[in-house]
């Protein structure tokens, strides 16, 4: 009997050292965007000044945070400015975290208060002119609740665009998400889904809060409030030639609008990639198939 006792063992503990299959075609591989260190891998375009001129040292590292910081400045003169990953994406998710922090500098606009964003479709660094405010693009607009209302985020405007929601072209520069409302100071996590031009997510600490169909270049930069010339640019008609272009792919950036902020944890998912399930890249996760980045050995 104790032969057997030992024989028993002896397969159990073969078999349990035995690595298992694992089906890794499903792990997701987010990618870091920021390093924590420095602001390598990002382009900086502040309007009125030219391409990484990081005027006043706006954009920041600080305490692994990407940090919007005034404190350079006696007031905002319509400085807006947007940090941009210097690769563009297509089908992906993008993630991170913000907080507001501090007060509005002297001589923002009122609606800049506790208002940032990330771009998503945007537009490179370097296509942006001199003077130019905001780049055409997909804005997931960040807010938080002032002394004098409640207000939702995860929101969206549209430099230069237009989009889709219940089959209707939207009107309106900025459309309301049905998110929670959220006070300043308090880290947030923000995630879009972008499926190239059909399809985009706005998500919330876990919720889907808005949700539209088939980006495109349109609607007069800002609607009838900033239009292209009032917006920077000098040569506008190659934008209104592009009118309802849809927006397939573009690079992302975060904004600094008056108001202080922080980023981290900025993170990316491809959903483009190698879909050959017998390439050792394969994900099953892939949306859109880009064969030539497959791997076999």
């Amino acid at each position: 009997m104790k032969k057997y006792t030992i024989f028993y063992l002896a397969v159990l503990v073969s078999l349990l050292s035995c690595k298992q299959p694992t089906n890794t075609s499903q792990a997701e591989e987010w990618t870091p965007l920021f390093n924590k260190k420095d602001l390598t891998g990002w382009d900086i375009k502040i309007a009125g000044h030219n391409l990484n001129d990081n005027f006043n040292n706006t954009f920041q590292i600080r305490d692994s945070a990407l940090v919007v910081d005034y404190n350079g400045y006696q007031k905002f003169d319509k400085e807006f400015g947007h940090i941009y990953y210097h690769e563009p994406f297509s089908y992906y998710r993008v993630r991170l975290e913000y907080r507001f922090v501090g007060a509005q500098l002297v001589g923002g606009p009122d609606y800049a208060k506790l208002n940032s964003g990330i771009m998503l479709h945007s537009q490179a660094a370097s296509s942006l002119e001199k003077e130019q405010s905001f780049p055409v693009s997909l804005e997931m607009q960040f807010l938080a609740n002032n002394e004098n209302e409640k207000r939702h985020t995860g929101n969206l405007c549209t430099p230069g665009t237009e989009v889709m929601m219940n089959n209707s072209l939207v009107q309106n520069h900025c459309v309301d998400s049905n998110s929670k409302n959220y006070e300043a100071d308090r880290w947030i996590i923000a995630e879009a889904v972008v499926l190239g031009d059909s399809l985009i997510h706005h998500i919330i600490e876990g919720d889907t809060v808005l949700t539209y169909q088939q980006p495109r270049v349109g609607g007069g930069f800002v609607g009838q409030s900033m239009n292209w010339a009032i917006g920077g640019f000098s040569d506008s008609l190659r934008w209104i030639q592009k009118q309802s272009m849809l927006l397939s792919e573009g690079y992302i950036a975060l904004q600094a609008e008056s108001h202080p902020i922080e980023f981290r944890k900025i993170e990316l998912l491809n959903l483009k990639g190698c879909t050959d399930t017998k390439a050792l890249n394969y994900k099953s996760y892939f949306v859109a198939s880009d064969n030539s980045k497959c791997r076999y050995r």
